[in-house]
């Protein structure tokens, strides 16, 4: 990795780094984040607090509040995850002198590491004080992947050349705020009020507090106890924190050791009387650290066997999918199976998008479904307890059916900002983002894959198919027949490209017919026929007369699956939208010298005085995701049953036009040009794959990472091992394989699951090879590789061999 940031790679199953900078402290908080899918902590030093450095934070899956701040004039409401007392809160000094500061001592060596292997955290540090004494501390940590209420903080301290007194505080710092992005901080954060605190035992502390207008009621207790005897315990109460003052001696050579033993409890968990008695009983019952840390590890290799990835080129690349499925893993876990949470779109590791949950999971349901179905179903169902929601926002604008927002947190309803903040030229702007009704279809597709690849059936009759109708009831709404042209339009909305949010000339936002949001209706206007066709017939009769439909709506979906209206100009090339090809193309090779990185091209053109809606310019796919959620055939497929002849360069032609006018301003935008180019052009999408796997790691979008990783591109980095590259797909009942894995990247193995079986998949080029566990109670699995099919016996093995690929285009 870059060594600047002196990352540590001597294990692939090691991610850490070597030295203390205090600049890149917020990446390394985010990189370094434990969770269990029902909390995370950022991997923050335990003495630091919120300062410009340092930025503890634990995010419990689900906990949002809102809060209302005047800005420009205007009272703004706005949701956030919340920001939990830390408890963490860890420090010490020796005999009467400061406590400890990094900035205060010298640094003689610096590591810390996070194993992936065993999800522990593990910081080592060797520093001399002002009186020339020299200190080893070592600290692990780990929030326990089994036990979703627990986690440990054990400080090892060794005194190498003097002998005294040393005093550890330990204890939760109450006074915590959401305040870990810049841009936010015009924003009120104080989320938490009535904050109490109180010893609970000799060894324990307590705080609970409850978030102002949600009424979440959140209890956090912590236990120590030091492996040689001391003074008693003395409680401290200052500042907003709560916590004790153990002093003990130290000599040279002999390690003194604090155990630290955190819960976290809530008013809306499960199989719970009230917080902050589950909070203190289950401190005052949990075993040990060492004994916790066992069965942690225990859990995490569990599900890390379940999820695993093996590839056989760099190291780098191993580390980096492997981290990519930790962090996955940290934010949705089977902790999670059970909740009624979505997933964050940058996970449970800062506060960037406040914690909001957007289309995210359109790149991650692709990974669960083939290993941890029951975390898709869950997701899912987040969806469809929100659905009543999403009718009453269509009717507030006088459509039918269901409108998701754009970006949904603890009720469903839309959370997506009115203005934002442009760092580069201070202003605060009017958002139009929460047009991007195109939401709705993603988790229409979410739904219908999901039942596809697990044969779910029961979900799709029990809640699958009433999402799926009320979706498309929605899209019918905001469909207009255009006489002139006898096709159906989409007026005032905004695509995933996100820069254009309106027209140059007009006042009023949205532009219209946005080619993904058009060719996709289409698709879920088929789909939604094909659903109610393929539901039993009892099921279909209850929800027509549930939801009212009628005839005349479904005939006129299947008028829209045939007569949608997708912009065409030049050769082929679908407009992104209608009238795209009269903006004005950008100089690209100006803007790139004037301010080298262009991502945030939008930022750019804003601080100038300008917008990016007068360009041809993309901050991220959008004509070409439709190229990564359909099939050419399926693609081809649509646009022939609309009327438009679709030539065999079509694909390649768009992906050419549109890679050449677009500036990544999203993570995500790699994960789909990877997947777009990977037939014809590998070398290319090798390329934007390595951009994947470099996103986090690397901080490419300079400086958000430390807010908050980007969990679907991690995600979306082992659906491109899984789907693109492995070809691995369920399709008609049928596991079917179609490899394009590069032979000279050595072998590609992945775990996945089919009809509730474990089958290991080992891809070599185009060689597939399936190998499923011995079961005599299992049925054979149908796999099929090109026009091969097998129907694989349980402990039986099948050997795929596609022809030779065709020499990719450089």
């Amino acid at each position: 990795m870059t060594g600047g940031h002196q990352e540590r790679m001597n294990s692939p199953w090691s991610f850490g780094f070597r030295g203390y900078d205090p600049a890149d402290e917020g990446r390394r908080e985010a990189l370094c984040t434990l969770g269990n899918g029902y909390f995370a902590t950022r991997g923050a030093a335990p003495e630091g607090r919120a300062d410009g450095v340092h930025y503890p934070g634990t995010y419990l899956a689900g906990c949002y509040n809102r809060l209302t701040t005047r800005v420009s004039g205007r009272d703004v409401e706005h949701e956030s995850l919340v920001n939990l007392p830390n408890w963490l809160l860890l420090t010490f000094r020796i005999d009467d002198g400061g406590w400890f500061d990094l900035s205060d001592v010298e640094l003689l060596d610096f590591e810390q590491d996070l194993d992936v292997e065993r999800g522990i955290l593990v910081r080592r540090l060797r520093f001399r004080d002002p009186q020339r004494r020299t200190t080893r501390l070592v600290q692990r940590r780990f929030v326990h992947m089994g036990l979703a209420h627990l986690a440990g903080l054990e400080t090892a301290l060794v005194a190498e050349d003097w002998t005294g007194a040393v005093t550890i505080r330990s204890g939760v710092d109450a006074a915590v705020a959401n305040r870990g992005v810049a841009r936010y901080r015009d924003l009120d954060g104080a989320h938490l009020v009535d904050r109490e605190d109180f010893e609970a035992a000799c060894d324990t502390v307590v705080v609970h507090a409850r978030t102002s207008q949600s009424g979440i009621r959140v209890a956090v207790a912590v236990r120590n106890r030091l492996s040689t005897s001391g003074a008693p315990p003395a409680l401290v109460r200052e500042d907003g924190i709560i916590a004790h003052d153990i002093t003990t001696s130290v000599r040279p050579g002999e390690p003194v050791r604090l155990e630290k033993i955190a819960a976290i409890h809530t008013s809306r968990d499960h199989a719970s009387t009230e917080p902050v008695a589950e909070a203190i009983d289950a401190v005052r019952t949990a075993p040990g650290f060492d004994d916790l840390l066992g069965s942690h590890t225990l859990a995490w290799a569990h599900l890390r066997e379940a999820f695993h990835t093996g590839l056989s080129t760099s190291r780098a690349a191993q580390q980096a999918v492997r981290l990519h499925v930790f962090h996955l893993l940290q934010t949705t876990s089977p902790q999670t199976a059970d909740l009624d949470v979505g997933i964050p779109a940058r996970g449970l590791h800062g506060e960037a998008y406040r914690g909001h949950v957007f289309w995210d999971e359109l790149f991650i349901l692709p990974t669960l479904n083939l290993r941890m179905p029951r975390l898709t179903r869950s997701i899912l169902l987040y969806r469809h307890r929100r659905l009543d929601r999403a009718r009453r926002a269509a009717r507030r604008i006088g459509r039918t059916g269901a409108m998701f927002p754009w970006q949904s947190g603890s009720n469903g309803r839309e959370e997506s900002q009115l203005m934002h903040l442009n760092p580069l030229s201070g202003r605060w702007l009017p958002d139009h983002t929460h047009l991007q009704r195109h939401i709705g279809i993603a988790i229409a597709h979410n739904v219908r894959h999901y039942v596809e690849s697990t044969e779910d059936y029961s979900f799709l009759a029990d809640f699958g198919a009433e999402l799926i109708l009320e979706i498309a009831r929605f899209f019918s709404s905001i469909t207009d027949y255009d006489h002139g042209r006898d096709r159906y339009v989409i007026r005032g909305v905004v695509g995933p490209d996100e820069y254009h949010t309106a027209y140059p000339d007009r006042a009023e936002p949205g532009i219209d017919n946005n080619a993904y949001t058009n060719v996709m209706t289409a698709w879920l206007c088929d789909t939604a026929v094909a659903v109610l066709r393929e539901l039993p017939r009892y099921r279909r009769e209850q929800l027509t007369e549930e939801l009212g439909l009628h005839h005349g709506e479904i005939d006129r979906w299947k008028r829209m699956a045939q007569r949608m209206f997708v912009p065409f100009h030049g050769e082929g090339i679908i407009s992104q939208f209608e009238g795209y090809e009269r903006l004005a193309e950008l100089d690209w090779a100006a803007y790139r010298d004037r301010y080298g990185d262009i991502r945030r091209l939008d930022r750019i053109l804003e601080a100038e005085g300008d917008t990016p809606n007068r360009y041809r310019a993309s901050k991220q796919a959008d004509v070409l995701m439709l190229f990564y959620l359909l099939s050419s055939e399926e693609l081809s497929r649509i646009l022939t049953g609309l009327g438009y002849d679709v030539p065999a360069d079509t694909i390649p032609n768009n992906i050419d036009y549109y890679l050449r006018r677009t500036s990544h301003g999203s993570t995500l935008s790699a994960v789909v040009h990877a997947w777009v180019l990977a037939r014809a052009h590998r070398p290319n999408a090798l390329e934007f794959f390595d951009d994947v796997l470099a996103g986090d790691i690397h901080d490419t979008q300079h400086g958000t990472t430390a807010e908050g990783i980007h969990l679907a591109a991690m995600a979306g980095s082992i659906d491109l091992l899984q789907r693109c590259f492995a070809g691995i797909e369920v399709r008609g009942g049928v596991l079917r394989l179609n490899p394009h894995w590069p032979a000279e990247l050595g072998p590609l193995d992945l775990a996945i699951r089919f009809r509730g079986q474990p089958v290991a998949v080992r891809i070599t080029g185009r060689t597939a090879t399936v190998r499923t566990q011995p079961d005599p109670r299992r049925p054979p699995l149908p796999c099929a590789c090109g026009d091969r099919t097998v129907h694989l016996e349980p402990g039986g093995t099948a050997r795929f061999s596609l022809g030779p690929r065709a020499p990719a285009e450089g």
